[in-house]
């Protein structure tokens, strides 16, 4: 298997997923797609659970210390969060969900363009921020193997039909989110080799954990978070990790 290999089949993967769910949304009910939400929120907020438990993972506690993992996710939300809201990543998330949507479709207003911005966003989110889509994309490009992403296409499958059964054709866009986040993911892992450690990995793994929650919370209806404003945490979270190590 080639490199990338992992990245495109999840990117199939997501456009078949999506377009059985096109296909059978209109005869689910309205109940039926909420409820299928609402279980998709559950399950990302399990998976995003999981991935937050890296914090307490060994090789990062005894990289930095026993107290210094939760001050690191912290801070790296905090200051992520800072630089997302002056930046507006939210608002340029949504602003390219509608410029898609323009292109993508008639372009009609009102419900069915916030429909497809809502489940553009939100489906872009959940496929590229999960600890399989930071690990898998790395992994593939450091040569060993598209094991973690093969799986994680697998799930994408299933939850990109629940969501366009509920959102529509907004999910289907969100195939170019993982071709541009995984594959320069699988680039830097190509580039890195073997120089990201597991401490590090284990930083950024929890701190995308915290974000999915966030992205569980508003598939659950109780709290609309701008997490796309958060994402600049992923990048801090390692470099918090280093200067953690250096002082340890």
């Amino acid at each position: 298997m080639f490199v990338g290999f992992g990245t495109a089949t999840n990117i199939a993967t997501v456009l078949v997923g999506s377009g059985v769910g096109l296909l059978i949304g209109h005869r689910l009910s309205l109940r039926v797609r909420t409820t299928v939400t609402s279980a998709l929120g559950l399950v990302t907020l399990l998976i995003a659970a999981d991935s937050a438990m890296a914090v307490s993972d060994p090789a990062l506690r005894d990289a930095v210390g026993r107290s210094a993992p939760m001050l690191i996710v912290l801070g790296s939300l905090v200051l992520g969060g800072i630089a997302g809201a002056w930046l507006r990543l939210e608002d340029r998330l949504e602003d390219f969900g509608a410029w898609l949507q323009v292109r993508l479709t008639r372009g009609e207003p009102g419900e069915g363009r916030q429909r497809f911005i809502e489940g553009f966003v939100i489906s872009s989110l959940v496929f590229c921020i999960g600890p399989l889509t930071i690990l898998g994309s790395i992994n593939e490009g450091l040569g060993n193997g598209a094991d973690q992403l093969l799986l994680k296409s697998t799930l994408d499958a299933f939850a990109a039909l629940a969501f366009a059964a509920s959102f529509g054709i907004g999910v289907m866009a969100s195939a170019i989110s993982i071709a541009v986040i995984q594959g320069s993911l699988t680039v830097l892992g190509a580039l890195l080799g073997a120089f990201v450690p597991d401490a590090h990995l284990a930083a950024l793994t929890a701190t995308g954990g915290l974000i999915l929650i966030g992205v569980a919370l508003r598939l659950l209806d109780i709290k609309s978070i701008h997490v796309a404003d958060l994402l600049p945490a992923l990048v801090i979270a390692p470099v918090l990790c280093q200067l953690a190590v250096a002082m340890h």
